[in-house]
């Protein structure tokens, strides 16, 4: 009986190691997802003659896939070699990403869309940059791709003008893929603030035909991370948003995505989200830990809202934000604007003061000069 409990035993615990060897395996392949990321390949000489993609976004999504395990494809309507807008290489993101030898062959050398096995994929993820209005909308290959990944319940994701992607996928029952759901993307306003290089040569406004296509656009402030989510679609409406679309990206394919360091950027436009959000120690955070956010931002995210601004809220608003990083950029151009905020709440003591600041250091100013006089 002995020998024969023996097998049994040994039996017994091959089945378990088989066992687990199979769970092991079903386990690595849950979690062994594939995307394919696709960049617009319009571009030609960093954006000077024609736009193109955007590497920041390029590199920050990718970080979030490269960090979370997820393999990474990248695809252009032509394949081959792209160009990216002109973007800063020292950037800690972009650092990174520019040393990784495979991706960067990668994008040296991209998968042409009609190449596209859709089956390959769980999920696709567009990048933006003003080359994707012009480029990405008329591939019809690559709606295809979109279109299958999606109905093989893949997930389809886009950032800032890369769901310029998405306006004429239509699904197998003829409907578009964006009909009825919460999408977003570069808003009109965004567009006149950011876009005017480029806009005349649109064919159409991003917001505009989302919404002709009968999405529910959504949106927040200018430049602020957004992203609508709308079960396996989810977009992103400019770049501050593109950290937060490609880590939805990553839950919807079932996993718990990675804590990762935001950079300093990412950061500090948050704080300015919840500054605007209502939260008024916002501005006093950024005020007194300067070192470790950008305070130029804050200043220059503060110049651009008051171009934006309508109600007494929003003035206030601009003129903290703007004040802020006063003594840190000392521009002209932006003390004029704080004096501008200033007049316009009614404060022309305090505008006053800024006008005879600013002409103490730029005596000839004239924006200021004149100014001046109507106060």
């Amino acid at each position: 009986m002995k020998p024969m409990k023996q097998q049994l035993v040994t039996l017994f615990t091959l089945l378990l190691i088989s066992l687990q060897g199979s769970a092991a395996a079903l386990s690595t392949s849950e979690v062994n997802k594939k995307i394919v990321m696709v960049v617009s390949g319009y571009g030609q000489q960093q954006g000077a003659i024609t736009p193109g993609y955007e590497f920041d976004e390029f590199s920050k999504a990718y970080s979030v896939f490269n960090a979370n395990g997820i393999a990474v494809d990248i695809a252009s309507p032509n394949g081959g070699k792209v160009e990216a807008d002109k973007y800063d290489a020292d950037k800690p993101y972009n650092a990174r990403v520019l040393t990784d030898q495979a991706i960067m062959a990668k994008l040296g050398n991209t998968i042409a869309t009609d190449k596209l096995d859709a089956n390959a994929y769980d999920a696709i993820f567009i990048v933006g940059g003003k080359g994707a209005m012009f480029d990405l909308p008329k591939d019809q290959a690559l709606q295809t791709v979109i279109a299958k990944i999606y109905q093989q319940q893949g997930a389809v994701a886009a950032v800032c003008h890369g769901p310029a992607a998405l306006v004429d996928v239509k699904l197998n029952d003829g409907s578009y893929l964006v009909a009825n759901k919460a999408i977003n993307g570069f808003t009109n306003k965004e567009e006149h603030l950011f876009g005017q290089k480029w806009l005349n040569k649109f064919e159409f406004m991003l917001e505009d035909k989302l919404t002709e296509r009968g999405a529910k656009f959504q949106s927040s402030e200018i430049m602020l991370s957004h992203v609508a989510v709308d079960g396996r679609l989810i977009t992103g409406q400019n770049p501050t948003s593109t950290v937060d679309v490609a880590t939805e990206l990553v839950k919807s394919l079932g996993l718990t995505p990675v804590t990762t360091e935001r950079d300093i950027e990412d950061k500090t436009m948050a704080v300015v989200a919840d500054f605007l959000a209502g939260d008024k120690m916002a501005a006093t955070r950024l005020a007194a830990n300067q070192e470790q956010y950008h305070i130029a931002l804050v200043g220059m995210y503060g110049f651009y809202y008051l171009k934006t601004a309508q109600t007494d809220e929003h003035f206030e608003n601009a003129l903290t934000l703007m004040q802020v990083a006063q003594k840190a950029i000392h521009n002209p151009m932006l003390d004029l604007q704080i004096a501008k905020a200033q007049h316009k709440l009614g404060q022309e003591k305090q505008a006053k003061i800024t006008l005879n600041q600013l002409l103490a250091t730029k005596p000839d100013y004239k924006p200021a000069l004149d100014m001046l006089k109507t106060l």
